[in-house]
């Protein structure tokens, strides 16, 4: 395993709820900060939540209150809970760990909010 690899995704009507994990290897999972981002169709990849070595998170305005990021360090996982699920939130969400100043970014996993 090279790059982190995400799962969870799916599709859930309006607000439902879904979990995400990713697993990432140690080299890049140990010690960094990381995120998860989505893509919606037609626009650019953007930043939902990120959390620290530490378990310092931080959101992105349109997710707080409704999703929570966090990180099990003996699994090399970080999850992203995601409540009260919005058609505005369907997209591709892609796990990103940032060594440095690179992020290695996993091939994404799809959530589709129906209305």
């Amino acid at each position: 395993q090279v790059q982190p690899v995400e799962s969870g995704g799916g599709l859930v009507q309006a607000g439902g709820s879904l979990r995400l994990s990713c697993v990432a290897p140690g080299r890049l999972f140990s010690g960094n900060t990381m995120g998860w981002y989505r893509q919606a169709p037609g626009k650019q990849r953007e930043l939902v939540a990120t959390i620290t070595s530490g378990g310092y998170p931080n959101y992105a305005d349109s997710a707080k209150g409704r999703f929570t990021i966090s990180r099990d360090n003996a699994k090399n996982t970080v999850y992203l809970q995601m409540n009260s699920l919005k058609p505005d939130d369907t997209g591709v969400y892609y796990c990103s760990a940032l060594v440095g100043p690179f992020n290695y970014w996993g091939q994404g996993t799809q959530v589709t909010v129906s209305s």
